[in-house]
């Protein structure tokens, strides 16, 4: 670390009346977590000498090898602008470190970095563009959020169909004083369902984003007497909610996703990294999709993919290739949803593109039917299988996988096994409202 960086964040910190600062970091299940010091500490923790206990941490560590370290990056410096200016709160968000000034394996930012480090051997940098969808609720009268929307409206609605624009507003405002770009935000199909989308940028960039996105949405949701939940499928019968993944691989300034002497303009290393993506796709939800709930998404009828397959025509297959070409090129994965811990997701999409690329998988050809409406034979014909239908069938699938395992590190992939399976046994043994209604006076 430049002392002259040092020297530069201790001084904007001081003249924008900083008195805390928040040292963030990101848990295995995509939870943010966070060592709140003073002013006059962050001398020393930009030295990399803050220690916290990571076996209080789920999935970090045990008790007998607890200590570690947060090391800020610098970078990520920002005042959160919904705090007083006098007073005021900044953050950093921070890698951890073992005592032995080793990177904590554990650590998804560094999982991330590690792929993206392989990715770099080879050339490549990987910029990333993300969508992510969520619902705004009513609180009832004790402040605890409800499953009723705070309006009615639909795809693009405004207000006053749309009464939770007012706080789209001020989320986006909020963003973009912590120095978001914003594209675009909407409301989405389903009642009380909002998008907003954020400029693509390197991978690393926007995972902290991500993390930083879900913080404000919630914080400000909070502000209006309404509750933001990124759960990906809250209500039955409508929409649920997608982070879709927009990815592009660039090589000394181009995008090497673009060949304008083909047909649909798509490189060879595009349709190798389509290849991984789907030969790993099966493998990968249990990171893309990581909880009960997510699978409650990925079922036919609701606009979510649940096949594997490419097009660039619609939106029913698992990849979509947007019509932009040129440096726009990219490739969209559509079932990863907001529960979904972006540091991982976006490590084991890029280690799946990877293998692709290295292997040269070529992908089935496109296809540009609406899967939503072939039979389970038509589908079988064109060879067009599923996405796993649980948390336990996608847990079983990664386990099954080698490259995507080798991106997680041994030290998540158990942990995350672990506490999945421990999910899913919990899940399996409560007896839902669904069966009380079914069955109670039935039998």
């Amino acid at each position: 670390m430049e002392v002259t960086e040092k020297e530069q964040l201790l001084e904007k910190a001081r003249n924008l009346g900083v008195k805390f600062i928040r040292l963030q970091f990101t848990d295995i299940f995509g939870l943010m977590k966070n060592v709140a010091i003073t002013i006059e500490q962050l001398d020393k923790a930009l030295d990399g000498e803050l220690m916290f206990d990571g076996s209080s941490i789920n999935g970090f560590a045990r008790i007998e090898e607890s200590d570690m370290y947060l090391r800020p990056d610098l970078k990520s410096f920002a005042v959160f602008p919904w705090r007083p200016r006098e007073g005021g709160v900044a953050r950093l968000i921070c890698d951890v470190y073992n005592p032995d000034g080793s990177p904590f394996e554990g650590d998804p930012r560094y999982v991330l970095k590690k792929v993206l480090a392989e990715a770099a051997e080879m050339g490549f940098n990987l910029q990333v563009g993300p969508e992510l969808e969520f619902f705004l609720f009513r609180l009832d009268g004790d402040g605890n959020p409800t499953l009723n929307t705070n309006d009615d409206a639909g795809y693009f609605d405004l207000a006053p169909v749309d009464l939770g624009e007012n706080a789209r507003r001020s989320m986006v405002l909020t963003l973009e004083e912590m120095g978001f770009e914003i594209e675009a935000s909407h409301h989405e199909v389903a009642p009380g369902q909002h998008e907003i989308d954020f400029k693509y940028s390197d991978a690393l960039d926007v995972a902290d984003k991500m993390m930083t996105f879900r913080m404000v949405v919630r914080t400000t949701a909070q502000r209006h007497g309404l509750h933001a939940t990124f759960m990906p499928k809250p209500v039955f019968g409508i929409n649920g909610s997608g982070m879709h993944m927009n990815q592009s691989l660039f090589k000394d300034g181009q995008n090497v996703f673009y060949d304008p002497s083909t047909s649909d303009q798509l490189s060879d290393i595009a349709k190798y990294y389509i290849g991984g993506l789907m030969k790993h796709a099966r493998s990968m939800a249990a990171i893309t999709n990581p909880i009960v709930n997510s699978y409650k998404r990925l079922v036919p009828g609701y606009e979510a993919p649940v096949y594997v397959a490419w097009s660039g025509r619609n939106r029913s297959p698992l990849i979509r290739i947007p019509a932009k070409r040129g440096s726009s090129t990219r490739i969209e994965l559509r079932n990863p949803d907001p529960a979904a811990n972006p540091y991982l997701a976006i490590a084991v999409a890029l280690k799946a593109g990877l293998d692709g690329i290295k292997n040269k998988i070529q992908p089935p050809p496109p296809t540009d039917l609406n899967i939503y409406h072939l039979t389970a034979d038509e589908r079988s014909e064109l060879n067009i299988p599923s996405l796993p239908a649980s948390l336990l069938e996608a847990i079983e699938e990664l386990q099954k996988d080698d490259v995507i395992k080798s991106a997680l590190g041994a030290h998540i992939l158990d942990k995350f096994v672990e506490a999945k399976i421990r999910e899913w046994d919990n899940f399996q043994v409560q007896v839902h409202p669904w069966e009380v209604s079914e069955y109670l006076t039935k039998f």
